[in-house]
């Protein structure tokens, strides 16, 4: 033991490989192995992949399988305000004492070898997972995939893969096939995976893996159905149909999330009371999320605050949606991206529902993209565009020019997760 806390040994993983990202499995191995190889000692696993729509679907599964009293370890990336909020030990955020305790003997199993933070802090969930007693555990992908640092289950109990559209295409291919086939890399041979929907071009390639691997799918337009119907949601599979409250995370992208969430939950034997669960008291931060109190809330005044840390084009166009479906009010968006994102097709779907967007970088990232430029590329898709040196000063002056204003801070978990730290 080092004696140090999570903070600082976090921060010594960092240095331990020159590149934030670097796609393969074989370091996940080594250490794995160099840790009596937890990954296999955990409960049933539900493994996650997808371009939008992990987290949320995520979260509405937990909330589903703690209605039916189980216990749910929970891994999901990256994290908001802490890095605690990545695991969740039988439903609870992992405790700074065991947090500290596997970051620590990771570290030092791992021996100074070349591995990605995400590598390392991977296998230190895993490691928590396999001590603590549960019924099931929720891992999500944290890029792709196929050579992800979540895929080294041999035999989850159950796959699922949300909609896959363009994004990271550095790291994932160019094309949606290319890409879809490293989300499909997840299916395992014999295992169901539910599936999200998607461009054909995607299921296609999704289809043909497990068709390959004798995997049954459980497919959106196909095995199950989901819908808005009457200011509710209809949800049909051949176990019959269920007529359900709309989720409680807004926005119809929503609901077809839910749909996948509750195809997961009917395969693992939920009820209605679980399915309804799953939808109504699921919570995922920074997903169109109100702010109800705090120093930023306290700075808006008479207006509205609202996150949101999609950042790729389709989640623009859902978060377009929202917006169209609130009730009128003049809406301002305060926006920073990282540089990596399509900003142009991030911003297009928007431009229509924002009286205007005010620019930032996002503070202590390196990959930020300058406020000017997010400025200029808000400009080139027809929007009113200022810059503003942080959050704080842009909420400043648009409540100064529209008292009651709704302000939506959008176009990175990064900057998310700084205004959470900021307005807690």
């Amino acid at each position: 033991m080092t004696g140090q806390g999570s903070d600082a040994i976090l921060e010594r993983m960092m240095a331990l490989h020159p590149k934030i990202i670097d796609l393969t499995l074989d370091r996940m191995w080594r250490l794995l192995d160099a840790l009596g190889n937890p990954q296999d000692r955990l409960p049933p696993v539900i493994h996650l992949a997808g371009t939008n729509g992990k987290g949320s679907t995520q979260a509405m599964i937990r909330a589903g399988l703690e209605a039916m009293g189980k216990s749910v370890h929970a891994y999901t990336s990256p994290h908001l305000a802490r890095f605690h909020e990545r695991i969740r030990l039988a439903g609870a955020l992992i405790d700074e004492t065991v947090l500290t305790e596997v970051l620590d003997e990771c570290y030092a199993a791992n021996d100074g070898e070349d591995i990605t933070y995400f590598e390392i802090t991977t296998c230190a969930a895993l490691l928590a997972f396999s001590r603590v007693p549960a019924d099931y555990v929720l891992l999500e992908v944290g890029l792709g995939g196929r050579l992800d640092a979540t895929n080294v289950i041999k035999d989850p109990a159950l796959t699922v893969i949300t909609p896959v559209s363009v994004d990271h295409q550095q790291f994932l291919g160019e094309t949606l096939a290319e890409i879809a086939g490293e989300k499909a890399g997840i299916i395992k041979r014999g295992v169901t995976c539910v599936v999200g929907p998607q461009e054909e071009a995607g299921l296609e390639v999704i289809e043909a893996r497990a068709t390959a691997l004798g995997a049954p799918l459980l497919a959106y337009g196909q095995q199950w159905h989901v819908g808005p119907e009457a200011g509710r949601m209809v949800y049909q599979d051949e176990r019959g149909l269920l007529d359900l409250p709309r989720p409680n995370l807004p926005g119809d992208h929503q609901i077809t999330n839910a749909g996948a969430a509750l195809a997961a939950l009917r395969h693992l034997g939920a009820d209605e009371a679980a399915c309804e669960a799953a939808v109504t008291k699921a919570f995922w931060p920074a997903r169109m999320q109100r702010l109800s109190a705090g120093p930023l809330v306290e700075l808006a005044g008479q207006g509205e605050l609202w996150l949101d840390g999609g950042h790729n084009p389709a989640a623009g166009e859902a978060l377009a949606s929202v917006l169209a479906q609130m009730p009128a009010r003049a809406t301002y968006l305060i926006c920073g991206m990282l540089n990596t994102k399509d900003i142009s097709g991030y911003l297009r779907p928007l431009a229509a529902q924002a009286e205007r967007l005010v620019a930032v970088s996002i503070p202590g990232e390196a990959n930020t993209l300058p406020g000017e430029a997010t400025a200029a590329a808000a400009k080139a898709v027809g929007m009113k565009a200022e810059v503003a040196d942080d959050v704080a000063s842009a909420l400043r002056g648009i409540v100064a020019e529209t008292p009651e204003a709704r302000v939506l801070i959008c176009g990175s978990l990064y900057l998310a997760g700084g205004v959470l730290r900021e307005n807690s």
